[in-house]
């Protein structure tokens, strides 16, 4: 006799709007400070208008270690 497959629950992540104020408040909470305007308007730039809240701490985390010259948009 087979056994029928087990369905296992998918967790989803809910997702977050990416304002100013929800990025302030990850970036205290994983650097204890804050971001500059320009790495501000770079994650925001990169994810968009919502995203999970684990994407948005590995790109707050990722924007500290980029170059400089990376996040700047030359003029």
């Amino acid at each position: 006799m087979k056994k029928a497959p087990v369905k296992t629950p998918r967790i989803v992540s809910p997702r977050v709007p990416v304002t100013e104020t929800n990025l302030k408040k990850a970036a205290l909470r994983l650097l204890n400070q804050r971001l500059v305007s320009t790495e501000m308007q770079y994650v925001r730039h990169v994810l968009g208008t919502s995203a999970t809240q684990v994407e948005m701490d590995e790109t707050v985390l990722a924007v500290r270690k980029m170059p400089w010259s990376s996040i700047v948009v030359p003029e």
